[in-house]
């Protein structure tokens, strides 16, 4: 009780310190109001422990003010000590990819035999929805060209690890989530890089093949390497698979305060634009996502999971490709925007899912 009561005071230091943000800025004191946005940003993630509800959102803040301090200190978050941080984009993004190859097995494979229905319509619409909506939003704003082909970048990507973990908190199909998740990443190095030739090849080129082998390098074979490592060591690693997910986590904090920080200038410019398109392309991807699966008779719960699998893009792999392309700062600014609002989105939807699980009835239609 006492513990409890020692988090529930940090709410308080949390809006004391954000009421502090803004007495300092209208008194013209900027440097000190942005110290006040990390202590608030402090005091929050300590005081969610206060509530269970409020943990499920402790990822969504550690994206949130890592996004906010890289535009306050961007030079401390791209270069450290004369190291450039982005060279380690792709890295974590490996180690992430093996991360998710040590959790998978043979039965995720088997698992297409188990609902080769819902896996089919998932895929279908994984790269289908979010490429054409990414298209129609470059057309609709008119985004300078790299920024265009971030858009699209962001749109042919598959779903990210994150789509499983909010999957479990909503109660989805955590089964068929796996399932999805693993093949549409199996499947991007051979067609992320065809439908960006077809979609993103108007504004800037595209070597079709050496994206492939990029992919395959980034992506592909550290997966593989993950898997091959859970078949002779998996009982020996329990641990693991306990840490992987939190460096995961970690992982993609740190890409998206790398790009935010890389991008700032642009995003200074036309930050309110790219945080617009990428809430209508989630909750597209969601809507669309959700309403499709129905449309081939997928059951509620399913129809849930797959909408979570198709609004959600692996954004650390976008920002590996904009960087393996030299164009971290352009093409990886709206995939580092759209990674921060979809696991804000995402985060609330997933929990209002779980306070309405759909019953036997509705999974059974």
């Amino acid at each position: 009780m006492k513990l409890q009561t020692l988090f529930k005071s940090f709410h308080i230091l949390a809006a004391l310190s954000l009421i502090a943000f803004i007495l300092l800025y209208q008194f013209g004191l900027p440097d000190q109001a942005n110290l006040m946005v990390g202590v608030f940003f402090i005091c929050l993630l300590i005081g969610i422990n206060a509530s269970e509800f409020l943990k499920g959102f402790a990822f969504t803040i550690w994206v949130i003010a890592a996004a906010c301090m890289s535009m306050i200190y961007p030079s401390y978050v791209t270069n450290i000590g004369g190291f450039k941080t982005e060279v380690l984009i792709v890295p974590l993004i490996q180690l992430i990819m093996f991360g998710m190859g040590t959790t998978m097995g043979v039965k995720d494979f088997i698992g297409v035999l188990k609902m080769p229905k819902g896996v089919l319509v998932g895929l279908v619409l994984q790269f289908t929805i979010m490429p054409l909506v990414a298209f129609s939003l470059t057309l609709i704003f008119t985004f300078p060209p790299e920024i265009a082909a971030g858009v699209i970048l962001i749109g042919c990507v598959p779903c990210g690890v994150s789509s499983n973990i909010l999957n479990f908190l909503s109660k989805g199909n955590l089964a068929l989530s796996i399932t999805l998740t693993s093949f549409a990443t199996l499947m991007a190095p051979f067609i992320t890089p065809v439908l960006m030739e077809a979609l993103a090849g108007q504004f800037i080129p595209i070597d079709t093949v050496g994206m492939m082998i990029s992919i395959g390098k980034m992506i592909f074979l550290p997966l593989m390497a993950g898997i091959i490592f859970n078949k002779f060591f998996g009982d020996r690693s329990a641990w693991l698979n306990a840490a992987m997910p939190l460096v995961a986590m970690a992982a993609n904090v740190f890409i998206i305060a790398v790009i935010v920080a890389a991008g700032r200038e642009s995003l200074l410019s036309m930050g309110f634009l790219l945080f617009l398109a990428a809430v209508i392309h989630n909750g597209m991807g969601f809507l669309l996502g959700y309403y499709g699966s129905r449309l081939f008779k997928m059951n509620k719960r399913d129809s849930r999971t797959v909408a979570i699998e198709v609004g959600l893009q692996n954004g650390g792999m976008a920002a590996g490709i904009a960087y393996e392309l030299g164009r971290a700062a352009t093409m990886g600014l709206y995939p580092a925007i759209f990674g921060t609002w979809m696991d804000i989105s995402g985060s609330f939807l997933a929990n209002w899912w779980r306070k309405k699980p759909v019953d036997d009835m509705e999974i059974k239609d």
